[in-house]
């Protein structure tokens, strides 16, 4: 009997409690116009208050702050071009692990499946495999299998260029996206889309995107009643997966959550664990190397019976210890790709709040008759950079090291400028190809396609798996100890978690 009463009462509680809550969401009211919100007697304009953003598949909270970025040793290659400076990131989510073949074979069976008879897109998507190929090494079990076997599958995808792990974010976005809606039945699924009809989170936000509706439609809360399609103020859809900034790689590497007092860093990392070594200096794991790379010349994994990384190449993801954050390999294993644009001495000139050096401006094209955004062949919204003006690439860039090529090589434009009133001719050069490195051969040409890569690798020396390190490669190319993880911005408050 007395268990039948805490029972009612209990659910006599919830109900209390959710008809609160649907009381307070119909009877809230503007605190600036007295108008009630999400009332269809008022129209019907829509307040969801208390929002709180869900990572998305894969991803770890990383808590926003200030820390000091660049080199934390001597620079050994003499370029000065990492200078320490205290700069802030905001809070945002990044992959626990680096983007694995598993997941990028998942990414090449969606492109088969939705395009069968477009063998171009699925052929560009492809890892270069001849990452592996070297003159003096037999290589080639690597060509053969690394992507493909079940062996490797939580091994981390390589030679994946910049462009096409920037093109792998956009698809996961929305992926993603589209799963979440047919979760919540939002939407219908359809394993039947084919070409321009394909789901995007851009085509369905912007209303060119004609799917099929699930058996819970959002209902309008206008006086006609019907249903209506998720907005981005209904804070369902996630924001882009993408590429980390340098700045949130490295402050999400160095993982200082954990070595503060106050707002004081007891101690400035140099890896992504405390200590000045690579092997765990705690009681339980005393010993244990906590990075995969090489520990002297020709030494990729010790010696048999004892081995000290055991992995000649690359190794699963979750294979050694995750820092502070929970993230995995942010030292070794692989390099990764970062947002970036290299530029020598780019930490002269740099954004105390969110650094980044690479920004291009877009528009969506429209269509001069509906006003509706245009979409490609694949489904996407075409953008075209916005206007004359919004590429800053090359802003305030600080490059002193840069030196103009010699060779003829690059090239240049005539643009016509107005000077005291009158239309005056000048030559322009392309800075997309008019720098060469200042340091010799072992630097790439530096031009607006130059990404920074970070991390070190399995055949990196322990300098470069410091976090202030950086590099920087043609963002078309790729290598054999270079991959990506993705990265999401925390919409809100950063101190709610």
């Amino acid at each position: 009997m007395k268990l039948n009463v805490l029972v009612y009462l209990v659910l006599s509680l919830m109900l209390a409690a959710s008809c609160n809550l649907i009381k307070g969401k119909k009877a809230g009211k503007s605190s600036t116009t007295g108008w009630s919100y999400n009332d269809p007697k008022n129209g019907g304009f829509e307040y969801r208050s208390g929002y709180q953003q869900q990572a998305g598949p894969g991803l770890v909270y990383i808590q926003g702050g200030t820390f000091t970025m660049g080199r934390v040793e001597q620079d050994v290659i003499y370029e000065t071009n990492n200078t320490p400076r205290r700069v802030t990131v905001a809070s945002f989510y990044m992959d626990e692990t680096e983007v694995r073949n598993i997941d990028w074979r998942e990414y090449l069976f969606w492109l088969q499946r939705v395009y069968p008879n477009d063998r171009a897109v699925y052929k560009a998507a492809l890892p270069d495999t001849l990452v592996w190929r070297d003159e003096l090494s037999f290589n080639e079990p690597y060509i053969e299998n690394y992507l493909r076997h079940a062996a490797y599958s939580e091994y981390p995808v390589v030679g994946v260029s910049w462009i096409k792990a920037e093109k792998y974010c956009r698809w996961r976005t929305d992926r993603a996206n589209e799963a979440i809606l047919i979760a919540d039945q939002k939407l219908a699924q359809d394993t039947a889309q084919k070409g321009d009809s394909v789901f995007t989170s851009d085509s369905y936000l912007n209303g060119v995107f004609t799917g099929k509706e699930g058996k819970r439609p959002l209902k309008s809360l206008s006086k006609t009643g019907t249903t209506r399609k998720v907005t981005i103020s209904d804070g369902i859809f996630l924001p882009r997966y993408r590429i980390p900034t340098e700045a949130e790689w490295e402050y999400a590497a160095l993982g200082l959550i954990g070595k503060t007092e106050e707002e004081v860093v007891l101690e400035r990392r140099i890896y992504p664990w405390d200590g000045n070594q690579i092997r765990n200096s705690s009681k339980k794991l005393r010993g244990s190397m906590m990075a995969n790379n090489v520990r002297g010349r020709g030494d990729y994994m010790g010696t048999a019976g004892f081995l000290n990384d055991a992995h000649e190449t690359t190794a699963p993801v979750k294979t050694f210890e995750p820092n502070d954050y929970g993230l995995y390999c942010m030292a070794g294993n692989v390099n990764e790709w970062v947002q970036d644009v290299y530029r020598p001495s780019s930490s002269m000139e740099v954004n105390e709040f969110q650094p980044l050096r690479g920004n291009v401006y877009t528009n969506y094209r429209v269509d001069s008759v509906t006003g509706l955004p245009l979409k490609n062949k694949y489904g996407e919204l075409i953008r075209d950079t916005a206007k004359i003006g919004v590429n800053f690439i090359n802003y305030r860039d600080g490059d002193y090291q840069s030196i103009l090529r010699e060779d003829d090589e690059w090239k240049q434009d005539t643009i016509e400028v107005i000077e005291n009133g009158k239309p005056v001719k000048m030559i322009k050069p392309r800075t997309t190809e008019m720098y060469a490195s200042g340091t010799g051969t072992s630097t790439p040409r530096i031009s607006d396609h130059t990404r920074v890569y970070k991390g070190g690798s399995w055949k990196d020396r322990t300098y470069w798996l410091g976090p202030g390190t950086r590099r920087p490669l043609d963002e078309r190319k790729s290598a054999n100890d270079l991959g990506f993880r993705c990265a999401m911005v925390h919409l809100g408050e950063s101190n709610v978690r």
